[in-house]
């Protein structure tokens, strides 16, 4: 196969590229299962410390745009990546195997969130400004003017995941929220899509340079997170950590960056099993629909989705038995699809195995298979709530198109063992009109459990909106009160800061006493304009 010869293989360095030397590696083609012709090199020590570097020198101009100025850049960016959707399509389809339906959507997806921040950061509202005026005639002391909005962190590391080649990668969320606030981006490219990244980093420079932004507002470095990805976290003049991956992975850059001189918050997406609750009155009048409904849910893109529903919980009963026979046929009928790596898809046919071993679990349905280094097989296992509660390795993430049905014996115990869960990214609730006004106490545990609970829907796909939450408790983010998709995104990357005592002159447009900008403030406690 011909290499491409707008790749080059090297890093983005402000608006330098790296240089050749050091480690090489090859991209894979998962679904011919061979290497593809372009080497990559790893970044030099120095040319991460460059990196970081130059996004410290551009922060405070970063800090300092106005929200036209930095909507103008996400939609210059945003224009780019649109126009080149083809070209990115394509390397990507190579790299990850994912249909071209798939990427083009998620370039869609990307494309619209670089826009929906433009809007918010043009209007400028989300600053959440605050002002309370001086009172010098309060007793027994007076009351000093002071005002308070959100300021940019600074530098930000942004480590892409490996499941979305666009979505959360390069100019995915966490950068478009990062550069929304006002922050410096430096990425770390994800070994498994390196040429996509190369496009992608290439498109964000040139808006960078369009709009006439600093050099370090943006870089890109290639190599293995372990390497590249650790010495950026540990540089001195880093502020926050965007992470979408494993949870030992997300955990090791939260210690890496705990453990710092100056610690530093790091917003990592992590495991989830997004459990379903299934109500014997949903089932009883929808059972085939819901079953087809969550065979595609579990299987969709391979199962290699943050949302994909990894245990399903139901009590015992004639409508749920017929439901798990209907759903486990569906499993078996499920065609093998391809994973985004062979690392990926060893650790999913171990992970499988193993739980398939455990104490009280049943195999009750697996999808052909051939001998592909990529392929994955469905898999539906079943266990009794009691055994699912005493097995805490039965509650882990299973990345891949694995579910796990748990049959409980009645509604008592179905709590008892989301009780026994960890944090997830969704919770979804199957249940009749007749039977959601008696569940309010099963509807508060699951919003106990997860940012985003559905009710009779299936919880992959991800609306990007000003009102979702793509977050919940640990260890599905390392931080439960944000989310890492949506406009609320942005606070991620910002502080708080309070003028007291300042004249007007000398505040931001956002709080002074004529309000140039003309946004929504709380003034003594009430919101005007």
């Amino acid at each position: 196969m011909s290499s491409d010869p707008s790749l080059t293989g090297l890093s983005f360095i402000g608006f330098t590229r790296g240089r050749v030397g050091g480690r090489t590696w090859r991209a894979f083609d998962p679904a011919a299962g061979s290497e593809l012709p372009e080497p990559f090199h790893t970044a030099h020590a120095d040319e991460v410390d460059r990196a970081a570097e130059l996004a410290a020198a551009a922060a405070p101009a970063l800090a300092a745009l106005s929200g036209k100025a930095k909507a103008a850049f996400l939609r210059a960016l945003a224009d780019r990546v649109a126009a080149a959707t083809p070209a990115l399509a394509a390397r990507a389809m190579r790299e990850t195997a994912l249909p071209e339906a798939r990427c083009q959507g998620e370039i869609g997806r990307t494309v619209g969130q670089l826009r929906l921040f433009a809007a918010l950061v043009e209007k400028g509202e989300w600053v959440d400004a605050r002002i309370e005026h001086a009172d010098p005639e309060r007793k027994p002391v007076p009351k000093p003017d002071h005002r308070s909005m959100c300021r940019p962190l600074g530098p930000v590391a942004v480590f892409c995941a490996s499941n979305f080649p666009f979505a959360y990668s390069v100019a995915g969320g966490d950068t478009a929220s990062a550069f929304a606030a006002g922050c410096p981006v430096v990425v770390v490219a994800h070994q498994a899509h390196p040429g996509t990244a190369e496009i992608m980093a290439g498109l964000v420079v040139s808006a960078v340079r369009e709009v006439g932004l600093p050099e370090g507002t943006f870089s890109m470095v290639q190599g293995d997170g372990r390497d590249v990805g650790q010495r950026l976290v540990k540089h001195p003049t880093l502020s926050a950590v965007g992470f979408t991956g494993s949870r030992a992975g997300g955990r090791a850059l939260m210690d890496l960056a705990a453990a710092r001189p100056l610690p530093i918050p790091v917003y990592a997406e992590m495991s989830s099993v997004n459990p379903v609750v299934l109500l014997e009155g949903a089932l009883a009048s929808r059972g085939e629909a819901v079953a087809s409904g969550m065979v595609g849910s579990c299987t969709l893109g391979v199962g290699q989705f943050c949302t994909q529903p990894g245990v399903l919980l139901l009590v015992r009963s004639a409508a749920a038995e017929a439901f798990i026979a209907k759903l486990a046929s569906l499993f078996a009928a499920a065609p093998e699809g391809v994973m985004l790596t062979p690392g990926i898809r060893r650790a999913y046919a171990a992970a499988v195995a193993a739980r398939s071993a455990r104490k009280g679990v049943r195999v009750l349905a697996t999808g052909p298979s051939s001998d592909r280094s990529c392929g994955a097989q469905a898999a539906l296992l079943q266990v009794s709530a009691s055994d699912f509660i005493a097995d805490g390795t039965l509650h882990e993430e299973v990345f891949g198109p694995c579910s796990l049905v748990v049959v409980c014996d009645n509604l008592a115990q179905l709590h008892r063992a989301l009780e026994s869960m960890e944090g997830s990214l969704t919770a979804t609730l199957h249940a009749s009109d007749a039977e959601l006004p008696q569940q309010q106490a099963l509807l508060a545990r699951l919003s106990e459990l997860a940012g985003r609970v559905i009710l009779n829907g299936f919880p992959t796909g991800v609306e990007v909106s000003h009102a979702i939450v793509h977050g919940g408790p640990y260890p599905s983010l390392s931080d439960g009160r944000t989310t890492s998709v949506g406009s609320n995104a942005i606070y991620r990357f910002t502080r708080l800061v309070c003028y007291q005592g300042f004249a007007d002159a000398a505040l931001p447009d956002e709080l002074k006493e004529s309000n140039p900008l003309g946004i929504a403030r709380l003034v003594d406690g009430v919101r005007r304009v």
